[in-house]
């Protein structure tokens, strides 16, 4: 009950959307903070009418884009440089090169589909600065990935709350499990596709370079 009264204080205080678009904000550039878990953790107490439904999903949403552009920016900072010093024959040369064909023609599904993959978002945005993909296509893709990820995150939990509407934590452990049961459709779905391709596959190709590449440089 303790936890469930901290939980409850917390949600319905004015400073839990700041809290929601901060810890968004970070989980786009340092996966290791778990921006689904609060937001799905709101939408499960906002079915009680606390906090307010369509501001979670505004400040999570905002907090994405604001952090998938800082992603993007120390990708395009630091990352560029070092790709363009890859080998001309090697294999992450060719990686890259395949990376630059695959974002210049599906990019904006690539970062869509990335957004609903914890540390995968990371790593593509991270990425698509590093090989320098249109800044103004980014900002309009990353916005359409990180208006339907909030909407996403805090619908689930919204939905967890409604159907368990007097015992929370039941609403918060099901609508966790909502959600990593459509991250595993999404990454089993990815990893079948990978399989009937030839070579590395892209995403996961280009992610893996632009990630180790940028923990070098700083």
């Amino acid at each position: 009950m303790d936890l469930l009264d901290l939980l409850h204080d917390t949600m319905s205080s004015p400073w839990v959307y700041l809290a929601i678009f901060a810890i968004a904000v970070l989980d786009g550039f340092f996966p290791v903070v778990p921006s689904e878990t609060a937001v799905i953790t709101a939408g499960v107490f906002a079915a009680s009418g606390a906090p307010y439904l369509p501001a979670v999903i505004v400040v999570a949403a905002a907090g994405a884009l604001v952090g998938d552009h800082i992603s993007y920016a120390i990708g395009r900072g630091g990352g560029t440089r070092l790709l363009d010093r890859l080998p001309p024959d090697g294999r992450r040369r060719a990686a890259v090169d395949r990376a630059r064909r695959g974002i210049a023609t599906r990019g904006g599904l690539i970062l869509t589909v990335a957004r609903y993959i914890p540390g995968g978002r990371t790593a593509v945005t991270l990425t698509m600065g590093a090989v320098r993909y249109p800044r103004r296509r980014f900002l309009a893709f990353d916005a359409l990935a990180a208006s339907s990820w909030g909407l996403y995150s805090a619908l689930v939990g919204y939905v967890g709350g409604l159907a368990f509407e007097q015992d929370p934590l039941r609403g918060l452990l099901l609508g966790l499990g909502l959600a990593l049961t459509v991250t595993a459709v999404v990454e089993v779905v990815r990893w079948l596709r990978n399989r009937r391709r030839s070579g590395e596959p892209v995403s996961d190709a280009v992610s893996a370079e632009a990630v180790s590449r940028s923990a070098d440089a700083r």
